[in-house]
């Protein structure tokens, strides 16, 4: 039998933690300990404020009324348009990707940024003209709002560009490696396929009908073990196949595995002929799965394995699912790669998830299909 990565039935484990923090490792820090970031950035605030104050009140003694409402100014102006700033942007990297929409991004954070720094520069400079100058708010005019405003949306563009370059070098690095996972989730599965086991299965069972004497089935089977190892070599440069085209290696493959193992594996297929030429999925993925099946479910006349693949056409949905019946291997013979590769390939494809659905009787994967357009 052909020899699989895919784990006992049970779903990958999530990629290496580690990778995630030494691509982002700021972002995770403020994400698992919020509290950490706040103080940071509110120590930085202070720090840039008592150095502001320092600059504009040299002729001030330390900690007098005049440093003290200078340091204020500052602190309150900072913080507020970091505030203003800091935390539009997080909210936009969650809806607007620049990668995607970049004039959209650009236009929506220019303007959230004009109008958030204009209402803390309003609120800031009316408070302390009011309850310190102890002006009335009505004589207060435009002209004080001018240059705070333009140098708010200087550092803030900045601060945004800044944003769409690290976002952009992510993207980029995000699809340089899933461009290598998928390509070595590729070359993987061709080497599986390959295996010599497969191979030894394959001519004991050929050899076991020229012994019986049946020549056609022989025949047929010589085709068939023609054919797999003619799809595999075909494809391992395509990134996808048509469905038709996956599902006829699917029955060359079972052919072969029904000839060695008879009634002991029984597989349904529900898969509309109309739809086979329009849709697309990543080659070899449905054999993968009907391969994990085999491998650790046992097998017998009395209680067969039960296969089943179904395509849902509303849903672009491949469902390939079977009957447990879990059997022992060998440690080490399982590596647990398969599906996470597949599930690699898939995200190189499409954001569809590949999903797995499992109950203490049987065990699914649901495959997103694609659409030929």
């Amino acid at each position: 039998m052909l020899e699989s990565a895919l784990p006992s039935n049970r779903p990958a484990p999530a990629p290496d933690a580690a990778l995630a923090v030494r691509q982002n490792s700021l972002s995770t820090l403020g994400r698992h300990y919020p509290h950490r970031k706040w103080a940071f950035m509110l120590g930085l605030m202070l720090a840039l404020s008592l150095g502001l104050s320092f600059v504009f009140c040299r002729g001030c003694a330390l900690w007098s009324e005049d440093f003290l409402v200078t340091f204020g100014y500052n602190f309150f102006y900072t913080t507020g348009l970091w505030l203003a700033n800091g935390f539009p942007s997080e909210w936009l990297n969650r809806r607007v990707d620049w990668t995607i929409q970049p004039i959209k991004r650009f236009l929506i954070t220019l303007a959230m940024s004009l109008v958030l720094s204009l209402i803390v520069i309003f609120i800031v400079t009316t408070g302390f003209n009011v309850l310190h100058h102890h002006q009335s708010w009505r004589s207060i005019t435009w002209r004080p709002f001018v240059v705070p405003l333009l140098i708010t949306v200087v550092v803030s563009l900045f601060m945004h560009s800044r944003s769409f370059l690290l976002s952009w070098r992510d993207a980029t690095t995000q699809a340089e490696r899933l461009q290598k996972e998928n390509a070595q989730a590729q070359a993987d599965s061709l080497r599986r396929q390959l295996d010599p086991h497969f191979l030894f299965n394959s001519l004991n069972a050929l050899t076991s009908l020229i012994e019986e004497n049946d020549p056609a089935r022989a025949t047929r089977f010589i085709r068939q073990l023609s054919q797999v190892y003619r799809y595999v070599l075909e494809s391992q440069d395509q990134e996808v196949v048509p469905l038709a085209e996956e599902m006829r290696f699917v029955e060359a493959y079972l052919f072969l595995q029904r000839t060695r193992l008879g009634e002991g594996v029984q597989v349904e297929i529900r898969v509309p002929a109309a739809a086979l030429e329009t849709l697309l999925v990543p080659a070899l993925a449905v054999q993968l799965l009907l391969e994990n099946a085999l491998k650790h479910n046992a097998t017998s006349q009395r209680d067969p394995l039960r296969i089943q693949i179904e395509l849902n056409e509303t849903a672009r949905a491949l469902t390939v699912r079977n009957t447990r019946r879990p059997r022992r291997l060998p440690d080490g013979e399982s590596t647990g790669l398969g599906l996470k590769n597949l599930r690699a390939r898939y995200a190189f494809l499409t954001s569809q998830p590949v999903r797995v659905e499992e109950s203490a009787t049987e065990f699914g994967v649901v495959l997103p299909v694609l659409e030929l357009r």
